[in-house]
């Protein structure tokens, strides 16, 4: 059972790396700012299902059911490394802009996600 999760898990993030590059490149051919929104509304939908799926998988769920969607699906989708280093590079009042808007939204949006499955699931 073991090596199964961990098949979950690569085949998950092979499925979110693409999906991540997929989205990032509809956002970035029809956003010109120097806001890296792709990276953002990634982070922020990605938080949103991280909330949705840790809440709406039910405890007695197959047990490689979590790893698949969340270090798999949700852990190629989300872009958290890219997010470091486009703060990085941005000046520091678009840097401070971009983290605020990121975690407050990004926490926003794990909420939501939670919530919604609990209503779903009455």
């Amino acid at each position: 059972m073991g090596l199964n999760r961990y098949l979950a898990v690569m085949l998950g993030g092979a499925f979110g790396s693409v999906t991540r590059y997929a989205v990032g490149v509809l956002i970035t051919a029809r956003y010109a700012g120097s806001f890296p929104l792709a990276t953002f509304l990634i982070n922020v939908t990605g938080s949103f299902l991280i909330g949705f799926a840790m809440t709406a998988i039910p405890v007695g769920a197959h047990p490689v059911l979590k790893p698949l969607f969340v270090s798999g699906v949700l852990g190629g989708y989300t872009t958290f490394s890219a997010f470091e280093w486009e703060t990085y590079s941005e000046p520091p009042v678009m840097a401070i802009s971009y983290v605020l808007a990121s975690v407050g939204l990004g926490f926003l949006a794990c909420w939501s996600g939670a919530a919604i499955a609990r209503y779903w699931a009455r």
